[in-house]
């Protein structure tokens, strides 16, 4: 089968980019149009688990790329003829679509792969897809020895003196401070909001940088710009990779997610319930770690033997590295009080 291109113009005039990768074999009538992120990111995803999920079932996957699609999931569910099946978003967007009647309820008894997952990586809306962290790095060269591996290091400016960056968005940024300020990973929800501002207060003057994209912050520590920042681990496995005296630890930090749901009214609704059950198959999703640092989502996948016991330890969902984090908790970050916490993110950084 092949994974076929599509481009097409969302609603509202949102222009977006298609990635094609084709066979020799004749597109099957049984079809959906997956939307991801492009770049890197959808192209390892192409090569471990859309082309073999396509010729497993037998169906042609039509593929999108857009860096935000949830404008257009609203405006395409809006116009009542959605041409988008499955999408590949923030946990968060596919929480929301669900409150907001744009994305599908889930039939678990017919997602057995789903199913099996822990309960915490799934919602009657969604299905985690994988896994990144927002990681403690620093320089090596800054600290060879008695390097920083907490959130109170980070704010301990008099032990460990240099100069710092955080991102400028407060999810996980908000959970780090907590953990500075001395709550567990597994006791951070729900986020006392007053109790992280005023930690982050504190630690405000000593931020060189709010930085606002993943390149950003490791460019900002590649070039010794910063000397520790919170940064998205596979940012800084990039770094490391090329050589840069770098470091992070898995120590607190914060395990986020990309999670698959369905528009509501998808086209081919009955055939993006088997993708999506195929999508998060144990031995699909080892094989997503070959091709970029993302962590599988289905924990299974770590028992298939395809992933080297070297390439576990450098992964954000293994279990060794998951049970020193704390999971991301999107359902409260949907909820009013995450809402009210992303306004009030707007004001701190205007004062």
């Amino acid at each position: 089968m092949m994974i076929a291109s599509l481009c097409r113009r969302a609603l509202l005039g949102v222009s977006l980019g298609a990635l094609a990768t084709l066979s020799s074999l004749p597109a099957s009538a049984d079809q959906i149009t997956f939307v991801s992120q492009g770049g890197a990111y959808q192209k390892a995803q192409t090569v471990a688990i859309l082309d073999p999920s396509a010729k497993k079932l037998g169906i042609t996957i039509n593929q999108d790329s857009i860096p935000d699609a949830w404008p257009a999931i609203k405006s395409q569910v809006a116009s009542g003829k959605p041409t988008w099946d499955v999408v590949d978003v923030p946990t968060g967007n596919c929480l929301r679509g669900g409150e907001q009647g744009l994305v599908e309820k889930l039939d678990f008894a017919k997602l057995p792969n789903a199913a099996a997952m822990p309960e915490a990586y799934r919602s009657a809306y969604s299905v985690t897809y994988e896994f990144y962290s927002s990681v403690l790095a620093f320089s090596r060269k800054k600290f060879p020895d008695a390097a920083p591996s907490s959130w109170a290091d980070f704010w301990d400016v008099k032990k460990f003196p240099g100069r710092r960056a955080l991102r400028n968005h407060p999810f996980a940024t908000l959970e780090a401070a907590l953990m500075a300020d001395g709550v567990a990973p597994d006791k951070l929800y729900p986020l006392d909001v007053d109790r992280a501002f005023k930690k982050l207060e504190e630690i405000k003057p000593s931020i060189t940088v709010w930085w606002t994209s993943g390149a950003q912050s490791a460019q900002l520590l590649n070039d010794g710009e910063v000397d520790m920042v919170m940064a998205w681990n596979g940012r800084v496995s990039a770094l490391m990779g090329e050589g840069a005296k770098v470091a992070f630890t898995y120590n607190q930090g914060i395990l986020q997610s990309t999670s698959l749901c369905i528009l509501k009214g998808a086209p081919n609704l009955a055939t993006a319930v088997r993708f999506v059950n195929e999508a998060v198959d144990p031995v699909h999703q080892a094989n997503l770690p070959l091709h970029i640092d993302y962590g599988p989502a289905n924990p299974k996948a770590f028992d298939t033997g395809v992933i080297k016991p070297e390439r576990v330890a450098q992964l954000p969902s293994a279990p060794d590295n998951a049970s020193k984090q704390a999971l991301m908790s999107y359902a409260w970050w949907s909820s009013p009080a995450g809402e009210a916490a992303e306004k009030r993110w707007v004001s701190f950084m205007q004062k």
